[in-house]
Order: structure tokens, then C-alpha cells, then sequence
């Protein structure tokens, strides 16, 4: 890690909807327009047949179990999100998908406990709940204080970096970056006019060398950039090599971390460069457990 950070913490998919947000003390409505099951609490009860009996209108920290003491050790200077869940009460469901995560904008609470600072949203399921969720999102994370990344009301505010200030005087900037291979719609891609996420065109030389170029007009010396992408797809171990010939493109023009994620497993790790690539982080919280 470059000088000026002592520890990130960074994750895969936070899942806080559906099912989890069902047991938190603000569940939202239930209904779900999936083709197996019409009700969140179904993923409930399939988890309570696998592991007994699980409380219901627990407390903001409750879901984290043993992860809140190891944080609280380890003490990362940041702590960085992939949020795989729109915050929103809106029930304007994406009519395309087969999934829609959505969590009860009072259960933010349950981010802030796990004290995140920044949440990536260039995801596959942040606009579930169309673009009135997507902006309630944004909101509701910002009165939380803790910064979006990679979505907003246009292009020009999807492609900001969080910036956070750092005790070494230099600065952590995280990029939150999208990718067709992770199932993203590419209606959904921010526009001048429209709300959206920042979505790739593609993997290739080109584009890396445009998100180089947005790097290179912000990043000063001192500074540690982060790479947060959502990509590929949710099973299998093969990382692409267009993935890799990309991750090293952004290393090679100043990127210090790769953090990838899309994928329900970890996948492999690299160093290049002496920079950390993360191909895909897993899922730090979701409600498959009874599937």
C-alpha cells in the first residue's frame, strides 16, 4: 500500500435488501416480482429451515455479527463498499430484471454501524427500483455521511471520485466503475441529462486510457487512487484476460488499487506493479443462506 494509508477495509456485495432488510427494525414492503417467490420474508423463513429460528426488529448492528469486533481491532483508515441494494421506499420496479434488492431507508442505520465511508453503486442492482430509487439512494446515503460513488443525477457527477482526506496529507480518491459483464443494463449509464451509473463502454485499451486520463486530471502526488469495478460474472473461479490487460492498464497509469467484485466467492488476487488487484471480493452479506 502507498504510503499515507495504514488499512483499507474493502468488500464485496453488501446485500442489505430483501430478506435482511425484512429483519432489521424498518422492514420495507415485502412484495417481490420475482418468478419463485412473490415475498422477501420467504428468504427469511428458507434460512430459518437451514440454521433455526432467526430474530425479527433487530438493532442497526446486529446483522454484522463477529465482523464488527474485527473491524474495531484492525481499525481501516476507510471503509469501502460495493452496496449491491437500493435505499428507497420506491416501488417502481426495473421491469427487465428477474431480481430487485431494496432496503427501508430508516435501516441505513445498519451502514453507518459497520462505519462505511464510501459506497460504490456502479452495480447491476442499485437501480432495481428505477431512478426515483436511485436518487433516494444517493440522498439517503449522503444524510448518513457516507459517500456515493459511481452514480448521481448525471454523467458528470457518476464520474466524480469520493475524495477523503488523509492524516499524511495526501488524499484516498475511490472511483466507482460499472461494467456490462456484471449484468448492468446499459440503460442504465448516466447520461448529461439523465440519472444513471458510470458504465464502461467496454474492457478495452481505449477505455482505460479514458478513465487514465480522469485520473490524471485529479491525482497528486501523495495520493492513493482506488479502481472499485463491477464485473464479470457471479459464479465460476476463470478470470478473463481481458480483465487482466485492463486491471493492469489502470495500474500502469496510476490506479494503486484494483478493488473488483460482482462474483458470490472470491476470486484470485494479484500484485502488479507492487499494487494490489482484487478480481472479485465476494459477498461480505446477502440472504442466500437457505437456497
Amino acid at each position: 500500500m502507498p504510503s499515507g494509508v495504514r488499512t483499507l477495509f474493502l468488500c464485496g456485495d453488501v446485500m442489505t435488501g430483501r430478506g435482511i432488510d425484512q429483519i432489521m427494525r424498518h422492514p420495507g414492503a415485502p412484495l417481490l416480482h420475482e418468478r419463485a417467490v412473490e415475498d422477501a420474508r420467504a428468504y427469511v423463513e428458507l434460512a430459518e429451515e437451514r440454521n433455526g429460528p432467526i430474530p425479527r426488529g433487530v438493532d442497526a448492528s446486529y446483522i454484522w455479527g463477529d465482523a464488527l469486533e474485527e473491524l474495531e481491532r484492525v481499525k481501516p483508515d476507510v471503509r469501502i463498499v460495493n452496496l449491491e441494494t437500493s435505499i428507497t421506499l420506491s416501488d417502481d420496479f426495473w421491469p427487465d430484471k428477474d431480481v430487485h434488492y431494496r432496503m427501508h431507508p430508516e435501516n441505513v442505520e445498519c451502514l453507518a454501524a459497520l462505519g462505511i465511508d464510501v459506497c460504490a453503486l456502479a452495480n447491476n442492482h442499485v437501480l432495481d427500483w428505477g431512478t426515483t430509487g436511485l436518487l433516494e439512494t444517493i440522498a439517503t446515503l449522503a444524510r448518513s455521511g457516507i459517500a456515493p460513488a459511481g452514480a448521481g443525477n448525471n454523467i458528470r457527477e457518476a464520474e466524480q471520485p469520493v475524495v477523503r482526506q488523509l492524516e499524511s496529507g495526501g488524499r484516498l480518491l475511490v472511483f466507482a466503475l460499472g461494467s456490462e459483464t456484471s449484468g448492468i443494463p446499459p440503460s442504465w449509464a448516466a447520461t448529461e441529462r439523465s440519472p444513471g451509473v458510470e458504465l464502461l463502454d467496454d474492457l478495452s485499451p481505449a477505455t482505460a486510457s479514458r478513465a487514465a486520463s480522469r485520473l490524471r486530471e485529479r491525482k497528486r502526488p501523495g495520493d492513493v487512487a482506488i479502481a472499485s469495478i463491477h464485473w464479470g460474472t457471479n459464479w465460476g473461479y476463470e478470470v478473463p484476460s481481458s480483465f487482466v490487460h485492463f486491471a493492469h492498464r489502470l495500474v500502469d497509469a496510476g490506479f494503486d488499487v484494483i478493488h473488483g467484485h460482482s462474483s458470490h466467492h472470491v476470486r484470485p488476487i494479484e500484485v502488479y506493479r507492487d499494487r494490489l488487484i482484487l478480481y472479485g471480493c465476494g459477498d461480505f452479506i446477502d440472504d442466500y443462506e437457505g437456497i
